[in-house]
């Protein structure tokens, strides 16, 4: 399978750089998994195109306002996004002119008032050319929420602001550790989780923590060669013990986000029923994969040649898929994080 067959021309402005005026007020698009119906919709119809024998699965991870600047010896300003931590006191970064930012050299993290707040050195670097950054003290959330910023994905061509720390970041967000947002999830208001609950549905929470690679694009001619990036997830006992009960009693599971799929298949095993509760994993699911665990999922639209596209095609059909984002197109719906959605429905 060849990378480019995953490819479409998505109209610039249809790529969404901000969130609708409300939350829940985006389109959704209906999709039949096996058929390819497609049929037009808004999000506040979701809870009557699920029955009493389905449960939701949503991923609670908290994106980090992990996107911060410092200045180097020289002066210049470089920007970091720390992924993850060593640490107390190192963290794994990309940073910005990364060829620049050398074994060595040194950092300041400056507070509003141009005062030095943390000093830092880069210390090492990665096979994946992250770089390895040891700070003089301990790094705590109130780093991140005096000097951070929300990070915004690449293809939302503006500064963060000020509506972006609620708007980037799901109702149900608890786990912090993301460093982009399980974005399908930003569609769902509390009064629509009621709603739902309301009929009957168990909603149930695991953790998977975001990590940049979601934007990395698939460098391979053949899909077969990419090497996906690694994100931690975890699903407590209960919330397995419980999902596999639901599972074996013919409930249908409603896999909220792509991350959220990715945790459930990753843990499951092969008699269909979820075993790993804690572990890294960078599954690369594409037409050919057999679901073991998820029947169906609500998810925004993906960009060209993306795992992601690549994901819903393995669920859905290559083919429908592209006839529904053909569709999609055409009647302008918004696409990626701050997007419309898409229901792949079994």
């Amino acid at each position: 399978m060849l990378t480019k067959d995953y490819y479409f021309d998505l109209p610039e402005e249809l790529i969404a750089q901000y969130p609708c005026s409300e939350r829940g007020n985006d389109r959704l698009m209906l999709l039949d998994r096996y058929t390819g119906a497609y049929k037009d919709l808004k999000i506040n119809d979701f809870p009557s195109l699920i029955d009493e024998n389905s449960v939701l699965v949503l991923n609670n991870s908290k994106v980090r306002k992990a996107r911060t600047y410092a200045k180097s010896e020289s002066g210049g300003t470089v920007e970091f996004l720390f992924l993850s931590e060593n640490d107390d006191k190192s963290w794994n970064a990309m940073t910005s002119k990364a060829k620049r930012q050398k074994v060595g050299k040194k950092y300041f993290f400056l507070d509003s008032d141009g005062n030095v707040y943390r000093e830092a050195e880069i210390k090492g670097e990665r096979e994946d050319g992250t770089k390895i950054v040891e700070f003089d003290s301990e790094i705590k959330n109130d780093f991140f929420e005096k000097l951070g910023h929300v990070p915004l994905p690449p293809y939302i061509k503006r500064e963060d602001e000020f509506q972006d720390e609620k708007r980037y970041q799901t109702v149900y967000a608890k786990k912090e550790g993301s460093v982009a947002s399980p974005t399908a999830g930003l569609h769902f208001t509390k009064d629509l989780l009621d709603e739902i609950r309301s009929k009957g549905v168990n909603i149930y929470e695991v953790t998977l923590h975001v990590g940049m690679g979601t934007f990395l694009p698939v460098r391979s001619e053949r899909i077969e060669d990419h090497h996906m990036h690694s994100e931690h997830y975890e699903i407590d006992e209960k919330t397995l013990d419980a999902l596999n009960e639901e599972k074996k009693s013919g409930k249908k599971i409603i896999s909220i986000g792509t991350t959220s799929l990715r945790t459930l298949e990753s843990s499951a095993n092969d008699a269909g029923l979820l075993e790993k509760r804690e572990d890294n994993t960078s599954i690369f699911i594409h037409p050919g994969y057999k679901f073991k665990f998820v029947d169906s999922l609500f998810t925004n639209f993906h960009t060209p040649e993306s795992t992601l596209l690549m994901l819903v095609s393995a669920m859905a059909g290559k083919d429908n898929i592209m006839r529904a984002y053909e569709h999609a197109i055409e009647e302008k719906y918004r696409f990626f994080s701050y997007g419309d959605a898409m229901f792949i429905r079994s």
